[in-house]
């Protein structure tokens, strides 16, 4: 145990020495954001006035950084895994494999520290959110919601950081692991339905969204950061106009027009985490043999 704790602690220092990486693990929530800003933000803001009217940019405002929270898990656990492939370039786990520490030590040192890599970089996402969303006027989350997002947020990482790995398990060099990181960083705003709701997307690309495993921790996160600025502006609406919204919206995921509850977002998100998680570690002992 006392080997794979300092396997852990090498890697979390690696990851926060390089300023680099660190900057590139954020880079896609960062590209959201500032399409947001720049963007998104004021003509989302001014389609929903009519309906929701003052209270639209503090809804707008926490669907969009609900969205970039799940993306957070994937996207630095993605640049947290980046250490394993650097020491695969650098036949540096060929010295680790050579000396007495076990392999289960060395992966569980890999996986461990991108777990906790991704934890962090949530809460600090989840701080820059909250400020952002207070300075347009929005009001901050009740101790009982943060609660509820800490919790989504561990299984959201124990997601995001199982796929990751599955997909690292297939990497040797440094080039091909970027290269994949940047496509996958481009297109996971679409995939988890933030730059466009959606309900404004056709049904084939809704489904698609639907069976991401991510977007279902989007899900979850609106349902939390949501509940607020929709129980004010929905006080008096009917329960069609509001199931309606949550549908188009993503906070609520529809098949075959039944909603699926949180329980079912919660288990989508832990039979991921543990699928992948486990394939992923039968990849690199067959490949090890």
């Amino acid at each position: 145990m006392t080997v794979m704790v300092n396997l852990v602690k090498r890697n979390l220092k690696l990851f926060f020495r390089d300023k680099v990486s660190v900057f590139f693990s954020l880079l896609s929530v960062l590209i959201i954001i500032g399409v947001y800003v720049l963007f998104l933000g004021n003509m989302m803001t001014s389609d929903l006035e009519d309906l929701m009217g003052s209270n639209a940019r503090f809804i707008v405002d926490t669907w969009v950084m609900a969205g970039i929270l799940s993306v957070v898990s994937l996207t630095t656990t993605m640049g947290a895994f980046h250490t394993m492939i650097e020491d695969k370039t650098k036949k540096i786990s060929d010295d680790f494999l050579s000396s007495p520490i076990k392999r289960s030590q060395i992966v569980g040192g890999y996986y461990i520290s991108s777990y906790i890599i991704g934890v962090i970089m949530s809460i600090a996402a989840l701080i820059i959110a909250e400020i952002y969303i207070i300075a347009n006027g929005g009001k901050l989350l009740e101790i009982t919601a943060l609660v509820k997002l800490l919790g989504v947020m561990l299984l959201s990482v124990f997601a995001g950081s199982a796929i990751v790995f599955f997909i690292v398990s297939f990497f040797k060099r440094s080039a091909a692991f970027s290269t994949v990181s940047t496509i996958i960083g481009t297109l996971i705003g679409f995939l988890t339905g933030i730059y466009i709701p959606i309900g404004s997307f056709p049904s084939s690309i809704q489904t698609v969204i639907k069976v991401f495993p991510v977007s279902h921790a989007a899900s979850l996160y609106r349902q939390i950061m949501m509940e607020a600025p929709m129980s004010e502006s929905f006080v008096n609406a009917p329960a069609e106009v509001v199931s309606g919204f949550k549908e188009s919206m993503g906070v609520i995921f529809y098949f075959g027009g039944k909603g699926l509850t949180a329980l079912t977002n919660i288990l989508v998100l832990i039979a991921t985490g543990v699928f992948f998680l486990i394939v992923s570690i039968v990849i690199i002992s067959i490949k090890k043999k």
